[in-house]
């Protein structure tokens, strides 16, 4: 499956069984909506959605389904970032740090690991 294809609530969801490893429909219901209110039947139709999509799996305890990610959370930013790198910069990653740097506001530290970041980089 492409990780890329994650819409915006199903990422959110992944995002909190990444965090807690295991979650059953309600206990992803409640954290979601500790940012922003999602009734719990989305919550159940995306999870089905995403068991379809193989990104995430569960296990049933007594008649409660437990879910899981299936899917590692570094590989489906790395999906996700190359597709808005080549769809949305041709590919171009200066131009993507460059957009980023002019339009968002970073705070001192985000700066500093931006620039060991870079003195990292190989030269050449």
């Amino acid at each position: 499956m492409s990780e890329a294809q994650l819409g915006r609530m199903q990422f959110r969801i992944m995002q909190v069984l990444w965090d807690r490893g295991r979650a059953n429909a309600r206990e992803i219901t409640d954290a979601l909506n500790a940012s922003e209110p999602v009734a719990h039947s989305t919550v159940q139709t995306l999870l089905r959605q995403l068991e379809a999509k193989g990104a995430v799996g569960h296990e049933a305890h007594e008649r409660t389904f437990v879910f899981f990610p299936k899917l590692k959370e570094d590989r489906v930013k790395k999906t996700a970032t190359r597709e808005l790198l080549d769809r949305v910069f041709g590919g171009n990653v200066g131009s993507m740090v460059a957009h980023l740097l002019k339009q968002e506001r970073l705070s001192r530290a985000e700066v500093d690991e931006l620039r060991r970041l870079i003195d990292q980089q190989p030269k050449g």
